[in-house]
């Protein structure tokens, strides 16, 4: 909260007096034309005295050094030397002194031993040695209680100091002391400063009310000094001195109120309508900061008429005009609020305050352009018609930082209509061939998505052919996945689209969504493209070199869509991917594998309708906001929520948050201790690790890798094309169309033979290779936290799956304990933990037995769900897939006796 000095011009405080080793309120003024010629030369000789030192000369990284205690037992002997001194050059020589111990404590260097030496040098009129005194003092009084106590009695002798600016840096260094102890000596000075006929002291007292109530409400209370602030806020000639009393006086009965009826009563005669327009009668009085606080304060009053609302809206009407964003924004919010039960009005405040955000957005600093641009974007979602004649303002300069034009892009696309679609997507297509490559990527992305709003999509179709024909590999992923959804929305197009896309090449496309979308496309028009099943057959083929679950996943789909459509050419990739897919790891594709294979056991045309149906075309694709969740953010104008773009409670909650953040952009681990929550800070987890990881009994239940947690194993199968697993009867995994299992067997065996599946059935079944030996563990691994934030930074993504937990496991973890100690007796151990419920968050590592190699897990547990996010970083990429399963295996044993 800010504090301003007195208006005298003796006081006024001089830019050049600031020096780099202070804080930004520790100033330093000029002297008054009344002062003596000694005071003035003072005056002249400060931005030398108070210049930084050298970088080398005091550079002690810790007391504990020699060479730091040397220097402070220097300083002590050269303070008491000085203390009491009038000698002509005294107050020069502490002032160097002063400057060394405030460079030294800036440093980290321990220097509260001069305590004592330090307060006695204090005893002077010069206002320069004061102020540093005051931030030495409020530094160390509030770990050092008992040396806080040498320091009230220079303190509230200053208080009744004749120069104003003393008074007020004296009482303002008394109410920061912070010592419970000490509030008896805080209730006399603060009365007298409330009293006092500078304004700038009675700013500070202000303030110094608030914190005394911090420090011991009962005591505040019972002094009446919230009459005081009252009487204040309505009477006082300084608008500061207003705001000061305004804002501590929303604090004190906010937090009252929950306890006290008295209170919660005084909070409602706050928010009166006299209050109100005495406020807003001043607003023009008052600073930026101070407009921006009454405005804040007047949202919250209802008014009883329409009238009301006009005469408010007509007096705050010049301060849409306002060169400051932050009151502009304060403004815009009121206006809005003011409207929301008047549709008409409403909708003409659009159209009064578009100039004004306009106007913001295109003047001030990048970062103030997007703050303004994110509320503009919330505005034109909700009334994107006001805004479609000005598309030419979300246009990309190209100075402008990334994050500015990404937001421009999201505007463009939000008031694209018919009337401006090919002026909008002719620009967007400029953007594509930038050298900034996210924001081409965003560019291509906007284009279909104003596609998929049905504007001129004939002319956004054949850009979006002309992207694909582009010999640059982001600008083909990126029209792959949008001509993917433009043909589930508009089907019609799909032989022009296909005559395209058949000619890219499965070789070229690398990324893993628009190769899915690729795939999906081949299966879906595999009729209509000649080497469809070729190019999935090749893709088969190279099954183990395909990464991505994903496209494993999609790739089954189409080969079994192309199968119905053109059964001879597709039969063998056909039986070569459901075998690759029964031996999977992932469970996704096992699962969707097993399930493919026992539907064409069961009933080809069954399997048909439902892998292939007749499609209908998507009229809607999903929003990733609800209209809950926007209206939630609209409520939170001019707040970080619409900066986030997500409601408060979702970045402030520690339900929705978590104790722990973590950033995989940045790669930093913040560790937060909350009031309540046992967790254990990163660089203490060794200190403290038997509270969290409690010593068990070390065992290494690793599964195999064939089983993936499933309660049936995959076939094998002899092809070339697609590795083999354990074997097991045919009868055991055919899902019987009757009761008798001698046809379930046949028609098992007739799938088997169509498809050139080679499974081994019985006794006579070849034996299978060896499966690779299980993933061993070290029980006793180590890491400390520097080494894992380090770690997870460099590493890679290997695996990021979702989990289902068992409801034993679910309801053992009301103590994320519980869980710590079950992953340690697989050897899988927590580095951090915390959260609340539904939302639990855990870091864990785990240490291969044979070797260094180090695995890292994010796991994310949502109780409410019953699911687990999991992220798997590893030092050995290849045994990665082997420790998500072990992960998981232990995971899904939690809570089981």
């Amino acid at each position: 909260m800010k504090e301003r000095r007195p208006r005298q011009s003796g006081l006024a405080t001089s830019a050049s007096h600031t020096s780099k080793v202070y804080p930004s309120d520790l100033t330093f003024s000029e002297e008054t034309k009344g002062r003596s010629n000694r005071l003035r030369r003072r005056s002249t000789q400060l931005s030398v005295a108070m210049a930084p030192p050298p970088p080398q000369s005091h550079r002690s990284p810790s007391p504990s050094q020699p060479s730091g205690k040397s220097e402070v037992s220097d300083l002590k002997s050269q303070l008491r030397q000085l203390a009491g001194s009038r000698a002509p050059g005294a107050d020069d020589s502490k002032r160097d002194l002063f400057k060394k111990v405030i460079s030294n404590m800036t440093i980290g260097i321990d220097v509260s031993s001069l305590f004592g030496e330090m307060v006695m040098c204090s005893a002077t009129s010069d206002i320069v040695l004061k102020k540093m005194c005051y931030l030495y003092v409020g530094n160390y009084a509030k770990v050092n209680p008992d040396l806080a106590l040498l320091t009230i009695n220079f303190l509230q002798r200053d208080c009744k100091d004749e120069d104003p600016m003393i008074r007020g840096l004296a009482l303002r260094s008394l109410c920061s002391l912070r010592v419970a102890n000490l509030v008896e000596y805080l209730v006399g000075p603060l009365g007298s400063g409330l009293k006092d006929n500078n304004s700038y002291v009675r700013m500070v007292a202000v303030i110094g009310v608030l914190k005394l109530y911090h420090i011991s409400a009962s005591t505040c209370i019972d002094a009446d000094f919230l009459a005081t602030l009252k009487h204040l806020m309505l009477n006082d000639p300084d608008t500061q001195v207003v705001a000061n009393c305004l804002s501590a006086l929303q604090e004190i009965w906010t937090l009252e109120s929950s306890t006290s009826e008295e209170a919660a009563r005084e909070r409602e005669t706050l928010l009166s309508k006299p209050v109100v327009y005495h406020l807003l009668n001043r607003i023009k009085e008052f600073s930026e900061w101070a407009q921006c606080l009454v405005l804040e304060f007047v949202s919250k009053y209802i008014p009883a008429d329409s009238s009301e609302i006009f005469d408010m809206m007509n007096l705050l009407e010049d301060r849409l005009q306002h060169a400051n964003g932050a009151v502009v924004l304060a403004t815009v919010k009121l206006f809005l609020q003011l409207t929301l039960s008047m549709a008409d009005v409403h909708q003409q405040v659009y159209e009064r305050i578009k100039a004004p955000l306009l106007t913001q957005v295109s003047s001030g600093s990048p970062e103030q352009s997007y703050a303004v641009l994110s509320h503009l974007h919330l505005l034109v979602l909700r009334a994107p018609y006001i805004f479609s004649s000005d598309y030419k303002h979300f246009y990309c300069q190209y100075n402008e930082p990334s994050y500015v034009k990404k937001l421009k892009l999201e505007m463009l696309t939000a008031v694209a209509n018919e009337s401006n679609t090919y002026e909008i997507v002719t620009e967007l297509c400029e953007y594509a061939a930038n050298v900034d490559i996210p924001i081409a990527r965003e560019s291509i992305r906007a284009v279909g998505k104003i596609a998929l709003q049905q504007y001129d999509v004939n002319a956004i179709v054949d850009r979006l052919l002309q992207f694909l024909e582009m010999e640059k590999d982001y600008v083909t992923s990126e029209a792959l996945v949008l001509v993917k959804d433009l043909l589930r929305k508009y089907p019609q197009w799909s032989q022009d689209c296909i005559a395209v896309v058949g000619n890219i090449s499965s070789k070229n496309v690398q990324e893993p969504k628009a190769k899915a979308a690729l795939i999906w496309m081949l299966g879906e028009y595999s009729q209509d493209m000649h080497d469809a099943p070729y190019v999935l057959e090749s893709l088969v083929e190279n099954w183990d070199e395909e990464h991505s679950a994903e496209v494993r996943l999609h790739l089954l789909t189409a080969v079994m869509k192309c199968f119905f459509k053109r059964p001879p050419e597709t039969k063998k990739a056909l039986g070569a991917a459901l075998a690759a897919g029964l031996a999977d790891l992932h469970q996704d594709v096992h699962d969707r594998a097993l399930f493919y294979y026992r539907l064409l056991q069961y009933n080809v045309s069954v399997a048909e309708s439902v892998v292939n149906p007749p499609k209908q075309a998507v009229s809607v694709f999903a929003d990733t906001q609800s209209s809950e969740i926007k209206d939630r953010i609209f409520d939170e104008f001019n707040s970080l929520s619409v900066v986030y773009q997500k409601p408060s409670y979702m970045f402030t909650d520690k339900e929705h948050r978590g104790t722990f953040e973590f950033a995989d952009e940045l790669g930093n681990l913040s560790i937060t201790a909350e009031s309540g929550e046992s967790v254990v800070p990163a660089q203490r987890v060794e200190a403290n690790d038997k509270d969290l990881l409690l010593s068990t009994s070390e065992k290494d239940e690793g599964r195999e890798p064939g089983s993936n947690g499933s309660a049936y194993n995959a076939p094998s199968y002899n092809g070339s094309s697609a590795p083999s697993t354990t074997s097991q009867p045919l009868a055991d995994l055919a899902f019987p169309s009757t009761g008798i299992s001698g046809q379930a067997s046949a028609s098992s065996l007739a799938i088997d033979d169509l498809l050139g599946l080679d499974f081994a059935v019985g006794t006579a079944a070849t034996p299978s290779p060896p499966p690779p030996p299980p993933l061993n563990l070290n029980p006793k691994a180590v890491l400390d936290p520097g080494t894992f934030q380090q770690k997870w930074r460099q590493l890679p993504i290997s695996i990021s799956e979702e989990y289902s937990l068992s409801p034993q496991g679910i309801a053992s973890l009301t103590t994320p304990n519980a869980l710590l100690r079950h992953m340690q007796s697989h050897s899988i151990h927590c580095i951090a933990s915390g959260g609340q419920s539904p939302n639990f968050k855990f870091f864990f590592f785990a240490q291969k037995a044979e070797a260094a190699s180090i695995y890292l897990v994010e796991c994310i547990i949502n109780t409410s769900s019953a699911k687990s996010q999991i992220k798997v970083k590893a030092d050995d990429q290849s045994s990665s897939q082997a420790f998500s399963t072990l992960f998981q295996s232990a995971l899904s044993k939690f809570g089981l006796p």
